[in-house]
């Protein structure tokens, strides 16, 4: 009779949550640390298979748990058996779903697939809720560079389940989340996107890759990056340096703007205000806070008579970029392939 149970024991229960975030966990091992995780978790299941007290929805579950470790160890054929397995002895469980979804190869598939899930369980067709589901959603959509959608189903997911799933996926939806505004693209424009520094070669990399604004120049027709950069320099486009106290662009430069330099967010403003100029047509308002403030600067830490000034003060207004604490603008700062791919998806 024990075995026509239709739930599992409070002990059951604990076992199947145990074995839970030991094999989810192995999603963010590597290496020996990996081996060992997936040595230790298949001796739980081996543990839990000899147990005396078992029902039908309990040897489901511990089946597709089985089969999604075997699937970790690369044994295809054994992590079959297990589904169908889990599939005759418990119908409906959310394991063996999860273990199908995952059993796909195709990320557009396995997206798929965990959206139909999304639509069954939200009629009640699972045990439980579908923040499984939502995590098998995020990790197609992620696989396929569709970065929003993988954000959006990490956050959807995390709070409906327990804590072993922020802090086996966490990593992947910060970087989905740094990855947010390249949309359907992956390749080297991520690869600069993940940089927590950029330099203007990085910078001219994602404006060609990311947006028209520099047709202008290029007509559309392939630039060797250094090519590039010599040109916008001349043409004042990239600034002829990026100390914010420089009060002309002229006189005794302090250094001066190389490619491979750092982007600093003086720099990174006078060019989004320069591209915004030269593709609207428009070079008046290079000058036009000048003269709106002919005074005290309104940012205290932008010098009035900064040849920054105009760029920086056009740039806050339009929300290209933001003061980062509410008053100063930290000229002297840093950009990211993120922040600035954020800052150049705005400028229209």
């Amino acid at each position: 009779m024990q075995t026509d149970r239709l739930y599992s024991s409070e002990g059951d229960l604990a076992a199947i949550a145990e074995l839970e975030s030991a094999i989810v966990s192995i999603d963010a091992k590597t290496g020996t640390e990996r081996r060992t995780a997936m040595e230790q978790a298949r001796a739980k299941v081996t543990s839990l298979e000899k147990s005396s007290v078992k029902d039908r929805n309990f040897e489901g579950r511990l089946s597709a748990w089985s089969g999604r470790l075997f699937l970790l160890e690369g044994k295809q054929r054994e992590a079959e058996a297990a589904l169908k397995k889990s599939e005759s002895l418990s119908p409906g469980n959310t394991e063996a779903r999860v273990l199908s979804i995952r059993m796909e190869r195709d990320p557009s598939v396995r997206a798929s697939l965990a959206e139909a899930a999304i639509a069954e369980a939200a009629g009640g067709s699972f045990f439980g809720k579908s923040g499984e589901f939502h995590i098998e959603l995020a990790l197609g959509s992620l696989e396929q560079n569709y970065y929003r959608e993988a954000v959006a189903a990490f956050d959807t997911a995390f709070p409906q389940l327990s804590a072993v799933y922020a802090e086996t996926y966490g990593t992947l939806r910060e970087k989905a989340w740094t990855l947010r505004n390249l949309e359907g693209t992956g390749g080297k424009s991520a690869e600069i996107a993940l940089k927590s520094e950029i330099s203007w070669e990085d910078v001219l990399e994602l404006s060609i890759a990311e947006s028209e604004l520099l047709r202008f120049i290029t007509a559309g027709r392939s630039w060797a990056t250094g090519d590039l950069f010599r040109r916008l320099y001349e043409t004042s486009v990239i600034p002829p340096t990026q100390e914010i106290n420089v009060v002309s662009a002229y006189d005794g430069l302090p250094s001066k703007t190389a490619l491979r330099d750092p982007v600093l967010r003086a720099g990174a403003a006078w060019y989004l205000w320069r591209l915004l100029a030269e593709n609207r047509g428009d070079r008046s308002i290079l000058t036009r806070y000048s003269y709106r403030y002919p005074g005290r600067s309104p940012i205290p830490d932008l010098p009035r008579d900064s040849i920054f000034f105009d760029s920086i003060l056009g740039c806050v207004e339009r929300e290209f970029m933001a003061l980062i604490d509410g008053r100063n603008f930290n000229g002297a700062g840093t950009v990211s392939g993120s922040e600035f791919l954020g800052m150049i998806k705005k400028v229209k």
